[in-house]
């Protein structure tokens, strides 16, 4: 026991001594640098200190008090710790906690101190140094790539100029380092351009830019930082160029198309006159259609000169001296025509043509009143001292050389030369009449015409009167017996030479040179021949308001138009218009010139504004295909050819016109479709195959009444029938259909052929050939074509001839009862009734029929289609052999009874049948019946 209290004692008193032991140990605190400078590279962990991270103790070597065993960094926000590397020697290291970003935070300050181990393994009385300040700072990684501040970047130049700085563009970078987060350079990528960039972003032109070059620029620009790095976009950059400021008309294209039948259409939709602000009192723009190049001058009607007479209304008898070269009018065949004018009839003359008019065709009994008209485009004559040109000229044709009448140009005069005849008591009289016009030597087409109400002369030229500024007087012609001879082109001069020959020869074009010899054209007649069927339009005329002043000149080619401020001229222009009312106008261009004049206050002009030039484009129309169709042979009995109607030849034939248009609508491939189109024609002509009609024996004709209520008219010949006017398909259809043929003496003619063609527009479009073909049977073989139907009767519908019933007495039907008498009698006349309606029933369709085609006129021909029946013939003949057709001919008159009266001597006939007890007066009625019916065979019911 006494042990342990001893023992207890002793460790006290040691345990005492040891802690005087460790306080007298562990004197010092640790030392270390007053401040640090650390870097650390974003994105790593150690910090590299300047100077190192050291700790000293004055202890050491004492262990534990001259031992390091921490270093703590005093602020939660610092991202970094310390980490004792060696405890003796107090070296310690700076770590990240975690990644360090620049972009985030460049740099770091915190206060870091370092501990001791203190006096004993378990630490304790550790002493902890001053307090250090750690200044950190991140270095940049060049990790973000430069980036532009817009999108897109855009910029204005005026051409012509040199820019030190279009624009600038501007990039930057999110890195933190000035060296990495600055951009050093920019760069154009788009190769060549006119274009430079400087190392600031100002974009700069290189050469002058041009505005009718190039109007519009795309470059694309990128961007380095100061490490190179690239963007990763390029920024576009779009440069407009801008005219410099030039009086004139904008927004205006130089072609518009035109689509044939859509009416009016806007030429300048978006068309702005630009002043440049300048100040302005009126503004005066003239707009020109030019199409001198288009047929006549421009797009007019190209019907033949005689339809275009008839559509005016111009009075009749006009003589055609240049028409279309042909069999009849062969005089026309060695001048020399202007291809490729839309079937316009133009004549070219070069001084080396002329023609001589046929005697027959020549106007007679040119009284003081006439008319000559022509279309005529001639220049300036050469040479110093021009001679004579002469269009027309009736001359003597023989001994002498006086001219009676003529027109010719000289010295761009026009002149018109009239000789009178001698009468008793004659005198000086006016003779010659001439005209100055600019017009004659323009190399333009102009229409001409002379009205001769004499002595007063009067010329129209496009519509406007012109009287003579001279006229000089002559005395009359001596009457001989000298012919005379009408030329064109040239002069004929027949006497004083030694040989016939031409002089004064024509130089230009020619067509439609017409005499009309008793009438005088007037103004309406005038204007509606020499109209234009293209122009100028203005459309919505009551948007154009009060500010607006405009004109058009005769054929609406030239609109001038006048304003006192800019928009009132902007809003005119946009409503010009181009129309062409023609359904099938001239493909081609036609130009446009416009010519503007801007008054300033106080000054005439003060700003110049260049003209435009642009044309209009009218587009191919589509054309048509006119087609004739209807039966092409007809079989007819030569007895009834002499019958005053003669035969109807094309009593079934059609006239349709096609297009074929390309609908969007069909299918994605755009399948073509046929459209049937409705338009005029302007003539049909039925010729001739083989030899020319005898007019002593046969003739082709067509009544006047046909052509009532229709603007047609017909000429006829021995080689044919023309039929003319501007008219429908349906009116000449109708007008085709009375064509008729006699012939009074078939005697061994077997056939006649014809031909039927159309023509629209003078020919520009013309139908197929269609051929006909009259067979002609004669009597004998009419019979024997009669024997052979009896055998071939599955071809004809039965017909019953009536029955020859004798009279009936009581000798040869002594066994037959009276009562049985009166039935057969009475199923008899029952009989003959139906037979007699039936043939009555026959002859009203028939009738019918015929006044369809013939307005009221009979038609007792029969018409076969023989291309399956191979014998067609009239079976109805009476029982001697005559025609029956011939009888119905010598006992009804020429032209066709009331109907109310046949149908009461019908009615007659009828209620006598029925009554009457005599079957020989039954008979008698019943042929009577047959010939008043004039039975007639039904094709309807033939099988084809």
């Amino acid at each position: 026991m006494k042990m342990c209290v001893i023992t207890a004692m002793l460790f006290l008193v040691l345990s005492g001594q040891c802690g005087i032991l460790a306080g007298k140990v562990n004197k010092h605190k640790p030392w270390i640098e007053t401040s640090y400078h650390g870097v650390i590279t974003e994105n790593m962990d150690t910090v590299l200190l300047d100077p190192p991270l050291v700790a000293l103790d004055k202890d050491a070597p004492v262990p534990y008090a001259g031992e390091i065993c921490a270093f703590k960094i005093h602020g939660q926000e610092a991202p970094f710790e310390a980490e004792v590397l060696n405890r003796t020697s107090g070296e310690g290291v700076l770590r990240a906690r975690g990644p360090i970003d620049c972009e985030q935070q460049k740099e770091y300050t915190f206060i870091i101190q370092a501990y001791d181990c203190g006096a004993s393994p378990s630490g304790a009385n550790w002493k902890k140094s001053h307090k250090a300040v750690v200044h950190i700072q991140v270095d940049d990684v060049n990790e973000v790539s430069p980036v532009f501040r817009e999108p897109l970047y855009r910029a204005t130049v005026t051409e012509g100029k040199i820019y030190d700085s279009i624009l600038q563009v501007e990039a930057w970078d999110q890195d933190c380092s000035p060296q990495y987060s600055q951009i050093c350079n920019y760069e154009i990528v788009t190769q060549d351009t006119p274009f430079a960039i400087d190392r600031n972003g100002n974009i700069r032109n290189t050469e002058r830019l041009s505005y009718d070059k190039q109007q519009h620029y795309k470059i694309m620009v990128t961007a380095y930082d100061c490490g190179q790095k690239k963007a990763m976009e390029s920024v576009p950059v779009h440069i407009d160029v801008k005219p410099v400021c030039k009086p004139g008309w904008q927004g205006w294209n130089k072609r518009l198309d035109y689509e044939p039948g859509t009416g009016s259409k806007q030429l300048f939709p978006k068309m702005h006159l630009e002043t440049c602000d300048g100040p302005l009192s009126s503004v005066r723009a003239m707009v020109e259609l030019q199409t001198s190049h288009i047929g006549k001058g421009c797009d007019r009607e190209t019907y033949s000169e005689k339809s275009l007479q008839k559509l005016c209304g111009a009075a009749s008898g006009s003589t055609d001296l240049l028409p279309a070269p042909s069999v009849s009018t062969n005089w026309t065949a060695s001048l020399l025509t202007d291809s490729g004018r839309d079937s316009d009839l133009i004549f070219r003359f070069d001084g080396r043509q002329a023609a001589n008019i046929p005697e027959w065709v020549v106007p007679q009994n040119l009284t003081d009143q006439f008319t000559i008209a022509t279309w005529m485009k001639h220049g300036p004559s050469p040479g110093l001292r021009a001679e004579k040109e002469t269009l027309l000229c009736n001359s003597d044709k023989t001994e002498m050389n006086r001219h009676h009448y003529s027109l010719y140009v000289h010295n761009c005069r026009l002149v018109f030369l009239l000789r009178r005849d001698f009468i008793q008591l004659d005198s000086f009289r006016p003779a010659e009449f001439h005209w100055r016009l600019e017009q004659i030597c323009d190399k333009e087409w102009h229409y001409y015409v002379i009205n001769v109400e004499f002595p007063s002369v009067t010329l129209f030229v496009d519509g406007v009167t012109y009287e003579p500024y001279l006229v000089t007087d002559d005395w009359p012609i001596h009457p001989s017996e000298i012919d005379v001879q009408l030329t064109v082109g040239a002069c004929w001069q027949g006497g004083e030479v030694t040989t016939p020959r031409f002089t004064q020869y024509f130089r230009g074009s020619l067509s439609g040179l017409t005499i009309r010899p008793g009438k005088i054209a007037t103004q309406k007649v005038i204007s509606c021949l020499q109209a234009c069927k293209e122009g100028l339009d203005i459309s919505s005329l009551e948007s154009l308001g009060k500010g607006i002043k405009f004109h058009f000149n005769p054929a609406q080619s030239v609109l001038v138009m006048e304003a006192d401020d800019l928009e009132s001229i902007n809003t005119a222009m946009t409503k010009v218009s181009y129309i062409n009312s023609r359904q099938f106008p001239t493909p081609g261009l036609r130009k446009l010139h416009i010519t503007t004049t801007v008054q300033c206050f106080g000054e005439d002009t003060c700003i110049s504004i260049p003209d435009i030039k642009a044309m209009v484009m009218v587009l191919p129309p589509s054309e048509p295909r006119i087609t004739i169709a209807g039966v092409e042979r007809l079989v007819w009995p030569a007895a009834q050819l002499r019958a005053p109607v003669g035969v109807a030849l094309f009593k079934d034939i059609h006239i349709i016109s096609t297009v074929t248009k390309t609908d969007a609508t069909l299918s994605i491939a755009r399948r073509p479709g046929v459209l049937e189109l409705m338009h005029n024609l302007d003539y049909c002509d039925v010729l001739v195959i083989g030899e020319e009609l005898d007019p002593e024996r046969e003739s082709l004709e067509i009544h006047h009444s046909s052509l009532l209520g229709k603007h047609l008219d017909a000429t006829n010949s021995t080689s044919g029938i023309s039929i003319y006017g501007v008219d429908s398909m349906a009116h000449y259809e109708q007008a085709i259909r009375q064509v008729r043929y006699h012939n009074w003496k078939p005697g061994g003619l077997s056939e006649r052929r014809f031909r039927l063609s159309c023509s629209e527009l003078n020919g520009r479009y013309t139908s197929n050939e269609f051929n006909f073909e009259i067979a002609i049977v004669h009597s004998s073989e009419a019979e024997e074509h009669v024997n052979h139907m009896a055998v071939q009767s599955q071809y004809m519908r039965p017909v019953h001839h009536p029955l020859v019933v004798h009279t009936v007495n009581s000798d040869h039907i002594s066994g037959t009862p009276p009562a049985a008498t009166v039935v057969i009698v009475m199923c008899i006349a029952a009989l003959v009734v139906i037979v007699v309606l039936g043939i009555y029933r026959i002859h009203t369709t028939h009738q019918d029929g015929s006044k369809e085609d013939e307005e009221g006129r009979k038609d007792p021909e029969m018409d076969w289609d023989d291309s399956n029946l191979n014998i067609t013939v009239n079976p109805m003949e009476s029982i001697d052999g005559t025609p029956i057709a011939e009888e119905v001919r010598e006992e009804e008159p020429e032209e066709e009874e009331d109907e109310d009266e046949e149908d009461d001597e019908l009615a007659g006939d009828l209620f006598s049948a029925e009554s009457e007890d005599s079957d020989e007066e039954e008979e008698t009625n019943i042929q009577k019946g047959k010939v008043k019916g004039k039975l007639e065979w039904d094709p309807s019911t033939l099988p084809y």
